[in-house]
């Protein structure tokens, strides 16, 4: 019997960790720094768990020597290779992400290419079980932010310097493996590339062709492939060096593995009639102005888009052997995971057609900080990657066990998978959006009860927006103090799991009907709990700051026992340990005193209200609290109910405020009178929540902007 080869073996999961080190004017931006991996060992144990065999991971040459190329620390490398090669795991070696190298070169010194050479030299010396490398990550979309754009050091604008930075790269991958394979003739080049296509109105079709030529350029170079009818000879002769393009023909840098790395915004639509896009700053050739937007977003263009067309592309350009190098989607986690799942079913499918596709890599393993702004803003904006590390240990998420499931061959369903993404609903469109049906969003449905209050709405508002199915109960639906009820709720709407936002939430009146209160409050998440048990239904309940008196000295976080002062944090309590009694699998999230932009049944509206009518606020400058948004809340409760957590959970924003100041700073962003904003002093308490677990929603000023900025019949706008 023959041996199978690359192509009959299974598709393979691959891992990455996002690993830019750019520069932005004299500063440089380390995303081993900002996700936090660069202090944690164990990740590498948390990567093997997930079955991953081969990974990408930084050799990256500004962390390795950038100050001096004679002064090169290996320390830390050291440590995590040699660690990646005990756990079997195979390691492409990333030796420039992005960056321009140190500060003794960049993509416009003609010496970048020989010191890229020296360090490769040294790095395989260093380590000659490395057989994988990709000396530069994706050179024609760096030269692109680098040199055309100018996002990024050293932020020219010019075309000329544009090629002369892409040639650079390409020379420096070349002379990078002939050094590599002095001391490992064996090692392989697997060579990214972003190869999203552009398409156009008819009257831009000359700029669409333009850059769908160029974006196979790179590797083209590499390939060896820019001959005397190449569309970009004349200008690479004319930018680079005479010799290069003799010198790529050789043959030396043609990759052993294509690595496309693919996202939802690579592929774009040029519309000249930008009148049509007023969301969209309008870009430029130098000689026509047009709309530059994701062609996802364009509904004649649903059929022409996404990985296996440009999988089958580069397959038909090149026949190399290809991976997907880079599928990361910075977005809610039922999202995350139908982009991922889309990708993996496309190279399924290109394979069964033929085409050598060897691996899908699940990038950004412990995310990615502020690549929203191309890392050219310091906003600390953490996109979740394939495990959550903000509470400090990387949190394996849903994303995480899913592709888990599919590298290990095994078919991995949940009911979101019914649901469609954002790029296949049609809300996405920017001319002719709607939004989807319920009956769009398919599957069986989470089950959302208090349908009347703030927290209520807001679930079955941003379910719909997330695409999954909801139902929304009453209590004429389902009474939660009525067992029967519940069982009855439950077999007609067959839910996958329940929400639940029902409460008693008049904390005064509470003092006064405390039988109201605990059956509402205690007892109804009790008989929720057993119901779900006795099923195996995911449970989530809610909970809040008063549970505590405030008394502690410091912010609580989950572990701080319970002190209630009150009959309603009194009934709270109770029903935290009444259900985690019944239900240990169910998540209870504390939140403290929430605002949102959809009800006017809030403190900050409330305030707003008041002071423009010309009326004083009253309010503690004693009693401290952490406000909640809650969009942000819902969001984060959803994500943790889809990654299967458990136990309690504080959800707040981050940052603790008194009432009194929380007035002031509502009426300052209202433009409103701050004298009328009285202090009324009354005992100190502080309930502010922190968390042990991980601080999941955003700083409280952001979350006020936000307010702000979207609140539905704000007073005083």
């Amino acid at each position: 019997m023959t041996e199978p080869t690359e192509h009959q073996t299974p598709l393979q999961l691959w891992g990455g960790v996002e690993c830019t080190v750019v520069r932005i004017g004299d500063e440089f931006r380390d995303e081993v720094v900002l996700t936090g991996h660069a202090h944690r060992l164990a990740d590498l144990d948390a990567i093997a768990e997930l079955g991953i065999k081969t990974v990408r991971y930084p050799i990256v040459w500004e962390r390795v020597a950038p100050d001096h190329p004679d002064e090169l620390n290996w320390a830390w490398h050291d440590e995590r290779l040699r660690r990646l090669r005990d756990l079997g795991i195979r390691i492409i070696g990333g030796l420039v992400h992005h960056g321009s190298g140190p500060r003794y070169t960049s993509l416009l010194d003609p010496e970048f290419p020989a010191k890229l050479a020296r360090y490769a030299r040294a790095a395989a010396e260093r380590y000659p079980f490395v057989e994988m490398w990709t000396p530069v990550n994706e050179p024609l979309t760096t030269a692109r932010f680098s040199c055309l754009y100018g996002h990024w050091y050293p932020h020219t604008r010019d075309w000329g310097k544009f090629i002369q930075a892409l040639a650079h790269e390409c020379r420096g991958t070349l002379t990078a493996m002939r050094a590599i394979r002095e001391v490992n003739p064996a090692a392989l080049l697997v060579a990214t590339e972003d190869l999203g296509r552009t398409f156009s109105t008819r009257k831009l079709a000359h700029q669409a062709a333009h850059e769908n030529e160029r974006r196979w350029l790179s590797l083209d170079l590499l390939a060896g492939r820019v001959g005397a009818g190449h569309p970009f000879r004349a200008t690479l002769e004319r930018h680079s060096t005479a010799d290069l393009l003799d010198d790529l023909a050789s043959g030396d840098a043609t990759p052993d593995i294509i690595g496309i790395n693919h996202y939802l915004t690579s592929e774009r639509y040029l519309d000249e009639r930008v009148e049509r896009y007023p969301q969209v700053d309008p870009g430029s050739n130098g000689r026509e102005t047009y709309a530059d937007v994701e062609a996802i977003r364009i509904p004649h263009l649903a059929a022409k888009v996404g990985p296996a067309e440009r999988l089958r592309e580069a397959w038909e350009r090149y026949n190399i052997p290809l991976a997907v190098t880079e599928v990361h989607h910075g977005c809610t986690r039922e999202e995350q995971v139908r982009w991922f799942k889309q990708v993996w079913n496309a190279a399924r499918q290109v394979r069964e057609e033929g085409v050598d596709i060897r691996a899908v890599t699940l990038w950004s393993l412990f995310g990615a900080v502020d690549w929203r702004s191309l890392l050219t803003r310091e906003e600390n904006h953490y996109d979740v990657g394939a495990f959550d590390t903000r509470g400090g240990k990387p949190r394996p998420t849903l994303i995480a066990k899913t592709a888990a499931a599919l590298g290990a061959g095994e078919e991995c369903a949940h009911p979101i998978d019914l649901g469609r993404g954002w790029w296949r609903r049609p809300e996405r469109f920017y001319i002719g959006a709607r939004m989807s049906t319920d009956r769009m969003l398919g599957g069986r449905p989470l089950l959302v009860t208090g349908a009347t209050g703030t927290l209520g709405q807001a679930f079955g508002r941003l379910c719909h927006h997330r695409g999954l199915a909801r139902v929304l109960t009453d209590r004429r639906a389902m009474d939660i103090t009525d067992a029967a009820s519940i069982d009855r709720a439950l077999d007609e709407y067959q839910p996958w799991a329940v929400v639940n936002t029902a409460g008693f939430v008049r904390v005064p009146e509470a003092e006064h009907q405390p039988d109201d209160c605990f059956r509402i409050n205690t007892t109804g998440p009790e008989l929720l709990a057993a119901a779900c048990a006795r099923r195996g239904i995911p449970l989530v309940t809610f909970s809040s700051d008063l549970v505590f008196d405030g008394q502690l000295g410091r912010a609580y976080i989950e572990a701080d026992p319970t002190s209630p002062a009150c009959v309603y944090g009194q009934s709270k309590a109770d029903a935290e340990d009444r259900v985690l009694a019944i239900n240990p699998t169910a998540l209870i999230v504390r939140t403290s005193s929430f605002f949102g932009p959809w009800d006017r049944y809030n403190f900050l509206w409330g305030t707003l209200d008041r002071l423009v009518k010309g009326e004083e606020v009253h309010a503690s400058d004693n009693a401290v609290v952490s406000p909640t948004y809650v969009p942000d809340l819902v969001h984060a409760t959803l994500d943790l109910l889809l990654d299967g957590e458990s136990g309690l959970w504080h959800l707040a924003n981050q940052g603790s405020i008194s009432w009194h100041g929380l007035a002031r700073q509502i009426a300052d962003r209202g433009g409103q009178n701050l004298t009328l904003v009285r202090d009324i002093g009354g005992d100190k308490a502080d309930t502010t929540l922190a968390s042990s677990r991980g601080h999941l929603l955003r700083p409280l000023d952001h979350a006020l902007d936000d307010f702000m900025l979207h609140a539905e019949d704000l007073p005083g706008r």
